[in-house]
């Protein structure tokens, strides 16, 4: 059989498995991940949200939904316009600059507005963990991505996790079948882009790594620190 026969069988034979991989990618993408995992959190550990209704569930996702998915989505879109980047998809370490710049901002925002709610709608402190770790996660990203590539995918995929371990060490409520699932989750979406040959196994291991710390540094410094520095 010829060499070029057998290299289309080859493709042929992966593409469902890239098309699956395409989908895990988009359906998990970062940009979605806060929205997810605090409708997550509210439907997995309703003792730490109180008395907050699904009605002020939706208020909240609203302000999220605005700050970490469309604001970010629409400066990629107009950094695209205007030629500052070469794909939204951001597959090279200096088109991810100014964007994370820009999300650094969107999130910080988003944490102030939650960490500054009054009586009687109050974010819970597990919600205000994950927003500030969301941020820090950003920042952290920014800064490896002077020196090297990270996955951004696997970062999102480690606040995940991370945030499920601190609602563990918070919260009465066993969280443990739903941090074997966000693990599961997290290693299908770290395969997803090895199969797309977007990242290295190193870059998306670094991913959980930062993921995983920033949430447990947000926790630390809510619960231990947060009374000293502000």
């Amino acid at each position: 059989m010829p060499q070029s026969h057998l290299k289309i069988n080859t493709l042929d034979h992966k593409k469902p498995l890239r098309v699956l991989a395409n989908i895990v990618s988009v359906v998990c993408h970062p940009v979605f991940m806060p929205v997810i995992m605090t409708f997550v959190l509210y439907g997995i550990n309703r003792v730490s949200f109180g008395n907050i209704t699904m009605k002020t569930m939706y208020s909240w996702t609203g302000i999220l939904a605005l700050n970490t998915i469309f604001f970010p989505l629409v400066t990629i879109f107009l950094l695209k316009r205007l030629n500052f980047i070469e794909s939204i998809k951001l597959n090279n370490s200096k088109d991810r600059i100014i964007p994370l710049i820009a999300t650094m901002i969107f999130y910080f925002w988003a944490y102030m507005v939650f960490k500054n709610m009054k009586q009687p709608e109050v974010a819970p402190q597990v919600l205000r963990i994950f927003l500030l770790g969301n941020f820090w996660g950003i920042i952290a990203i920014f800064m490896v991505n002077i020196f090297k590539k990270v996955s951004m995918h696997a970062a999102a995929a480690g606040g995940m996790i991370g945030i499920l371990i601190v609602a563990m060490i918070v919260s009465r409520v066993n969280l443990f079948m739903p941090l074997m699932i966000s693990l599961l989750i997290a290693g299908i979406i770290g395969s997803a882009r090895l199969v797309l040959r977007a990242h290295t196994n190193g870059e998306i291991g670094l991913g959980y790594i930062l993921g995983i710390l920033a949430q447990l540094a947000s926790y630390f410094y809510i619960t231990r620190l947060i009374n000293i520095f502000d």
